[in-house]
């Protein structure tokens, strides 16, 4: 039963955004991407999970923070008076383990995912302590990608491998407990706690004047698109047609999230989409869509 599925960051989002409108740095590009990673791993996981049954209480991407340090938890399950705090990874290539420290084959190290983990299980402990609540915590790092394998892993971390996945929600699945209303209340205490936006948003800085103009192509994410009679975008890179009032507010949305300060305007709309050849189409569809504030060159849209 999950009771708070995932969805993008605002960090991811925003990242998405500027990667088709403007050239990231090799730093920033090589970041959005593992985001993208992440978030697919994610929910290539979201996908076992599904398969739990209603004795388990689901809650994805949980953001909390003890003595103003924040931790996340990619995904969080609740049994009877029992947490499992899974962080959830995409990797994929060759790695091994000499000496507690993570390697790629090549011998390039790599953040131990497993400090991670246990850094998420301690303060979980301790904020359920703060709480009142006496939970049992089995903490697991959960590897999704069927391209993923680990040299030298001892048998003793707490580590679920793509091929025992199956295996392990089956063994989820055997616990024979069932929730009961503590469970439920912890439950709904954590999820109060959930801090809505992350702290640590890492986005590169940028302004409206520099970032490329057009309809991007909801099939292909191109710029290359263009107006086609007065009902269609045509992308000129796939060949695929959108609906015009759709392809325009999908624009809008993103200029709503990329300068949320904004006034959404006739004329910024008009720019921003850059291929519509007429202000009154776009009037009309802000009329429909939105409520117009102000009168004359003054007015905007809310």
């Amino acid at each position: 039963m999950a009771i708070k599925q995932r969805n993008e960051s605002l960090e991811l989002k925003l990242l998405r955004a500027l990667n088709l409108r403007m050239n990231l740095s090799v730093k920033d590009s090589s970041y959005y991407l593992n985001l993208e990673k992440g978030f697919e791993g994610e929910q290539n996981f979201d996908i076992w999970s599904e398969t739990l049954s209603n004795d388990w209480i689901i809650i994805d991407d949980l953001l909390l923070e003890k003595n103003n340090t924040f931790f996340q938890i990619d995904t969080l399950l609740i049994s009877h008076e029992t947490l499992f705090p899974l962080e959830i990874k995409n990797y994929d290539g060759d790695f091994y383990i000499d000496n507690d420290k993570w390697f790629t084959r090549s011998g390039a190290e790599i953040k131990n995912p497993l400090l991670q983990l246990k850094r998420s299980e301690s303060l979980l402990r301790r904020l359920l302590q703060d709480l009142g609540f006496n939970f049992s915590i089995e903490p697991y790092l959960i590897f999704v990608n069927p391209e993923f394998y680990l040299y030298e892993a001892p048998l003793n971390l707490p580590i679920i491998f793509p091929t025992q996945l199956k295996r392990f929600i089956e063994k989820l699945n055997m616990k024979k407990a069932k929730l009961n209303e503590k469970d439920s209340q912890l439950a709904d205490r954590l999820l109060s706690l959930h801090v809505k936006s992350s702290p640590y948003k890492r986005v590169p800085d940028y302004t409206y004047a520099t970032l490329k103009k057009g309809i991007i192509c909801k099939d292909c994410c191109s710029l290359h698109t263009d107006c086609k009679g007065q009902a269609l975008i045509h992308c000129n890179e796939c060949g695929h047609e959108e609906k015009l009032e759709s392809a325009i507010l999908r624009s809008i949305e993103e200029l709503k999230l990329l300068f949320p300060d904004r006034k959404l305007t006739t004329n910024t709309v008009f720019e921003w989409c850059k291929i519509i050849k007429s202000k009154k189409t776009i009037r009309r569809i802000l009329l429909k869509n939105f409520k117009i504030m102000g009168h004359g060159i003054s007015s905007y849209y809310v």
